[in-house]
């Protein structure tokens, strides 16, 4: 991370504290929805590059990072696409770009395929398409369970290493640091919804544009994935990273500008 502080502020949306990272930037907003275990900070490094080219907003999923959390809230994909809903309106913001990583982008498809207000159009990086009658998403939920256990008892970049081998230093760390704000139960009810959620369903009747980055190495959509969206939706656009797995950023950080870049016009890319 080149040392920039983003901004932190909670916003009350969806009757929940929503806490967000805005990283300050040129151009139009752009909201960051990240994936299952991996809170606002974690994707620091990606939101000040982006921030080159959009105001940028990354968002804690609720039971993540500093937003609402503990038992008695749902966790469920309706609950977390109703937050976003709520929270683009809470933040006065409209014609967002949504770019949603794994579970953010799961949830980003089902806040459009209703109220889209405040949407512009969606960036869709990854989302698992396991559901009901589909194969299994392919990471397994001991993965998230044994790590944010070892991080709430306290572990460092070292330790992580276990669970994230290609990863920088820093990376590692900010990890490691992070990882006990993802409640265990909020990650186990995501994990099951991956399986349980039919978001293929909401493909079809998605109310703003919507363009699609794969990663060639994740394992998570495959070829005939990507051609059965495309046949539930021939307006989405795609692009693969060749060299990247499901955490395309962290793989091949140019590789997922040059995506970005290709899906939508900018020129975030470097070399």
């Amino acid at each position: 991370m080149s040392g920039t502080f983003p901004h932190g502020l909670n916003v009350r949306a969806n009757g929940i504290r929503q806490h967000v990272l805005h990283y300050p930037g040129k151009g139009g907003p752009l909201v960051l929805v990240p994936g299952i275990t991996s809170p606002a900070i974690t994707w620091g490094f990606v939101a000040e590059r982006l921030a080159e080219a959009f105001d940028t907003y990354v968002v804690d999923v609720r039971g993540r990072g500093l937003s609402s959390t503990g038992p008695g809230l749902d966790y469920g994909l309706d609950a977390m696409a109703a937050d976003l809903s709520a929270l683009l309106p809470a933040l006065g913001l409209r014609n967002v770009t949504v770019l949603g990583h794994s579970m953010g982008a799961r949830i980003a498809i089902r806040a459009a395929s209703g109220e889209a207000a405040g949407m512009e159009r969606l960036v869709l990086v990854d989302p698992p398409v396991s559901g009901p009658g589909r194969r299994p998403y392919p990471s397994k939920l001991p993965w998230y369970v044994d790590s944010i256990r070892l991080a709430t008892e306290g572990m460092d970049a070292e330790a992580m290493r276990a669970f994230c081998p290609t990863w920088t230093d820093e990376q590692r760390g900010l990890r490691a640091e992070w990882l006990h704000t993802c409640f265990e139960p909020a990650i186990v009810t995501a994990f099951e919804g991956f399986h349980a959620d039919d978001i293929h369903r909401d493909l079809p009747g998605l109310s703003v544009p919507a363009v699609l980055m794969i990663a060639g190495r994740g394992g998570v959509i495959e070829p005939d994935d990507e051609a059965e969206i495309l046949r539930l939706n021939p307006s989405i656009r795609t692009a693969r990273v060749p060299e990247a797995g499901h955490m395309i950023p962290w793989d091949d950080f140019e590789g997922f500008f040059r995506a970005l870049d290709a899906l939508l016009g900018t020129s975030l890319a470097r070399g």
